[in-house]
């Protein structure tokens, strides 16, 4: 067992007792190294990994816990992490042992993180800033779970960054019309502006609709699944959360423009009816946003827009987050702000009612 040298190939084998995750004793070979030296360093890493001693690497532990953690989500979550691993946490903690990362440390690369800077030149967004501290925390506390480091220095040092983004921008009905009007010299993106702006659906969701998926008889859609772009290829997966799966009522103009364009495109019931990238959808925003004579927002905050309209014609948080998928009402009351006259009429309303007493 150990390291041996195969004296016909000139090359170096691992051959190597370890204990699986139940306990079983197992064996393990490897063979076609260069050198005794790299053949040594494979087989202390591979122990390393395979005991979950909190003395392997940061290197390694990512590899651990890309095994643990990655079967459990969906493609394209994983590959935001593996991003995050990749370039912002692996550069700085990536030779050093686990249980030895102290509070010292992440301060230190808090302060590099505060100063990294986008590809533009631009700086990290806070909102990011946070996300890759939650990632570096997330990934301690499962160290600390599973492979037995004493603690999680991040919970000592605090995080950084924040949990809410810059403020959120919406069109108003009258801007999204006129925008609207700006695209109807193209079908397919007419369209589907149409659908994310009066079903305020997600991008992902309205990139997976299929014809099977709208009940034009009784005015319905039915939203089980999301669209992605993972390395180059078409991937369909389930909805953002549980409460993303939802049927909404659909307007029947909607229904009638929907219909119309599938048929004039000659969809077949199980295709996807907006065949363009998330990319593809950034760019005619752009176009219709200039030619309409409008701000320019995000795709995303067309949905902002249909939820600050909903608010304003009255309707309530929780009707409000059934229709638009969200999984708590408490994003819902994130719109109220939009909409500080509200809070002057409610007085206005009761200043009536009052006086009517007397």
């Amino acid at each position: 067992m150990g390291v041996t040298k195969d004296e016909k190939r000139g090359t170096w084998t691992v051959q190597c007792w370890y204990k699986n995750w139940t306990g079983e004793r197992c064996k393990k070979m490897k063979r076609g190294f260069a050198s005794k030296r790299e053949a040594q360093q494979w087989e202390h890493d591979f122990l390393a990994i395979a005991s979950g001693e909190p003395t392997m690497s940061f290197g390694e532990f990512c590899k651990t816990y890309e095994t643990d953690i990655k079967p459990r989500l969906k493609p394209n979550t994983w590959q935001t992490k593996d991003h995050i691993i990749r370039t912002k946490l692996l550069p700085y903690f990536g030779s050093k042992p686990v249980n030895e990362i102290t509070g010292s440390d992440i301060l230190n690369w808090k302060n590099e993180l505060m100063h990294t800077k986008t590809s533009s030149g631009a700086a990290l967004s806070q909102t990011y800033i946070r996300t890759v501290c939650n990632q570096l925390s997330a990934m301690l506390n499962h160290a600390v779970r599973f492979y037995n480091p004493s603690s999680n220095p991040m919970a000592k040092v605090g995080k950084i960054g924040s949990k809410e983004g810059s403020e959120m921008q919406f069109w108003t009905k009258d801007e999204y019309l006129r925008f609207s009007n700006a695209t109807m010299d193209k079908p397919s993106s007419f369209t589907a502006f149409e659908v994310l702006y009066w079903m305020g659906i997600r991008e992902g969701e309205l990139l997976a609709l299929t014809p099977a998926d709208f009940d034009f008889v009784k005015l319905r859609l039915s939203i089980t699944k999301s669209y992605q772009r993972i390395k180059g290829e078409d991937v369909i997966t389930d909805p953002k959360t549980r409460k993303s799966i939802r049927t909404i009522d659909i307007p029947r103009f909607l229904v009638d423009e929907v219909a119309e364009y599938i048929q004039q495109e000659d969809i077949e019931p199980a295709q996807r009816i907006f065949i363009i990238t998330k990319h593809g959808l950034y760019h005619e925003m752009e176009r219709g946003s200039r030619m309409g004579g409008v701000k320019r927002i995000r795709v995303h905050d067309i949905r902002h827009s249909r939820a600050s309209l909903l608010i304003e014609m009255g309707f309530g948080v929780l009707a409000i987050a059934d229709r638009l998928g969200y999984e708590s009402i408490d994003i819902t009351y994130r719109y109220a702000h939009l909409f500080p006259e509200k809070k002057s009429s409610i007085a206005n309303r009761l200043e009536i009612e009052g006086s009517e007493r007397l």
